[in-house]
């Protein structure tokens, strides 16, 4: 199996993205921020008191002293307060932002994603895109912690007793400001060395997603053909790229720490060193002492993870980048500014000097022209490849034309809003994909807004609300994913009740009765028949019994049309259509009286003479 690579978007589009959605919610931002820095103000002064009630204690008994250190305590216990309250606030005015961001991420993620065309998801695994959506907001969250659990406090903690250090004697302040400046300074370059590592990661576990969502979602395949051994081959390839890479990245990590912990023993040893020398000349206290060793001991709380914060804010853009990059990317098919929406009054379609390739090289169609009047039935046939299922995805503009120009009504479908072109079209596909929801949402999503007696209603046209009606749920019986709880002819039939309740003005038909039962069939041509009343129609088959009596049969091969005409026109003027016939024989849609019947079998006895 090819790996899928992501594509990632670079770390501004990523940091712009977030922060424009910050700033929807400015007010909790802003709450959280003014807290982070009374928190951090908190355990700089905090500290001071401790140093008084140090010196306090260690110098003469005596009343005062004594008085100086209830005050002592009382300010540093007003400062812890302080300090309690804001963290308080800080972690509802986070908790809040997050929340909302996370849903606005996720719901923007959604949106673009399902804005891209139908080649990007033929092109692309469902089960990566799932996961990218969701690494999306989670990275948004894990960011937020980093930045404002970790680094922000870090920062502001490191200036605040730099500054007070510096006040008690300048050579503190400059040991500490300088190595900490290198401590926080190699933290942040051996997390841009790791980040490849990081990128690695992230991709490879992208890949496994993918792996075994493809595996899983053609699970029936794999055990029809015996393939689970070979599926697992494959699994575990993806599986032992991603340890390699996890390995990779932690044995980074047992380095990184090693060199933290050394650096952080000589800062203290130099500190404790410094202090020393400026007690025994009698620049310090007791207490500064304690104050000095309390700082250290605060500041390698903070900075200490600081390295591990710097990779996981790489690793939450890395994660986020794949998502900004299906964001920004540019959709396929989009809308004209300001494209009206279509409106249908007769139905009729015409395909001007339409040419269509996929890859700028084999065209698909060439020079293609056809036109349908309103109400008209129209067949598409021809052998597998000729161009007829683009012929109808060109329709639903699900690609768009190389050249040429296809028309509703005179409206052309590309200066038309595609959500208003494909609510005016019913389709009903050869393999329905249903919804894991219930059969009454899955026939009503045909159109959202009807009752449940219109679905119903539906449900009976389409031959299947008595299926529906023996299951023990009846209605509200959840299908399972992508249908799989119901046999072939019931997913067929819950589409067509989906397409009678949508009732749309023009109606494509993808070989929509193949691979059927005969009873399957029949409850199927007879939807289908009742669907078809007054609508424009185009239907795709290989059977093509099935389409006798369309007014229309439309013969493509190699992209282009070779005839056209009636069937009895068609058999009579011989060609590739003639030979098609002369090895089908079987029903079509709509018949059910002797007297047709017994017609085709005229008709196939006739073909079997001009054979022989």
């Amino acid at each position: 199996m090819q790996k899928e690579d992501a594509k990632l978007a670079p770390a501004g589009a990523v940091a712009r993205a977030y922060w424009r959605h910050t700033m929807d919610y400015r007010g909790y931002f802003a709450a959280s921020l003014g807290s982070i820095f009374v928190i951090q103000a908190g355990a700089v002064i905090g500290p001071l008191f401790l140093r008084q009630l140090v010196n306090v204690i260690s110098s003469a008994q005596s009343s005062s002293a004594y008085t100086m250190a209830l005050w002592a305590i009382a300010g540093y216990a007003v400062v812890q307060l302080i300090v309690w309250a804001s963290w308080r606030v800080e972690m509802w005015t986070g908790t809040q932002a997050c929340a909302h961001i996370m849903a606005d991420l996720t719901k923007e993620g959604f949106s673009r994603l399902m804005g891209h065309s139908y080649q990007f998801f033929a092109s692309s695994f469902s089960g990566a895109l799932t996961r990218r959506v969701g690494r999306y907001s989670d990275a948004y969250n894990r960011l937020w912690d980093s930045i404002m659990s970790s680094v922000l406090p870090a920062l502001l903690y490191t200036v605040g007793i730099t500054g007070v250090l510096w006040y008690q004697h300048p050579l503190l302040g400059i040991i500490l400001a300088g190595a900490t400046i290198v401590f926080i300074l190699l933290q942040w370059v051996m997390s841009r060395w790791q980040q490849p590592l990081r990128a690695r990661r992230a991709q490879e576990d992208s890949n496994v997603t993918a792996t075994l969502a493809d595996s899983i979602s053609n699970q029936n395949t794999v055990q029809l053909f015996g393939g689970s051994k070979h599926e697992e081959k494959f699994v575990g390839i993806a599986v032992d790229r991603l340890r390699a890479a996890y390995i990779a990245t932690w044995n980074f990590d047992t380095w990184v720490y090693a060199t933290q912990s050394l650096l952080s023993l000589s800062i203290n040893i130099g500190l404790l060193w410094v202090a020393l020398m400026l007690w025994r000349q009698s620049l310090l206290t007791i207490g500064d002492f304690v104050l000095i060793q309390t700082y250290f001991i605060g500041l390698m709380n903070n900075v200490w993870g600081l390295g591990r914060e710097f990779r996981n804010i790489n690793n939450c853009i890395a994660d986020a980048g794949e998502m900004v990059y299906i964001i920004e990317l540019p959709q396929e098919i989009a809308d004209e500014p300001g494209a009206q929406a279509l409106t249908v009054a007769r139905g009729e379609i015409a395909f001007s000097n339409i040419s269509f390739d996929f890859h700028k090289e084999n065209y698909v169609l060439k020079d293609f022209n056809l036109s349908i009047k309103g109400g008209e039935r129209v067949a598409l046939v021809g052998p597998s490849g000729a161009g007829k299922s683009t012929v109808t995805k060109l329709l639903l503009r699900l690609y768009d034309l190389s050249t040429g120009s296809i028309t509703i009504d005179g409206q052309d479908i590309a200066a038309v809003g595609q959500e208003s072109l494909r609510n005016a079209i019913s389709f009903v596909p050869q393999e329905p994909i249903l919804f894991h929801r219930s059969l009454m949402e899955n026939i009503r999503y045909g159109r959202r807004d009807a009752s449940d007696a219109e679905v119903v209603e539906a449900a009976k046209k389409a031959n299947c609300h008595d299926f529906i009606d023996a299951l023990p749920e009846k209605y509200d019986t959840f299908v399972g994913e992508r249908g799989i709880r119901l046999s072939g002819g019931e997913r067929q039939r819950v589409a067509i009740a989906r397409a009678i309740l949508k009732n749309s003005p023009i109606l494509v038909l993808d070989e929509a009765t193949s691979s059927l039962d005969s009873e399957s069939e029949a409850l199927i041509q007879d939807a289908l028949a009742t669907l078809m009343q007054g609508k424009t129609v185009i239907v795709i088959a290989h059977r093509l019994s099935t389409i006798m009596k369309m007014d229309r049969i439309v013969v493509i091969e190699n992209g282009s049309i070779v005839a056209e005409g009636t069937h009895d026109e068609l058999l009579a003027h011989g060609g590739l259509y003639h030979k098609l016939w002369s090895i089908q024989a079987g029903g079509f849609i709509g018949l059910s009286d002797e007297t047709n019947s017994n017609r085709i079998v005229d008709e196939v006895e006739e073909l079997a003479e001009e054979v022989n």
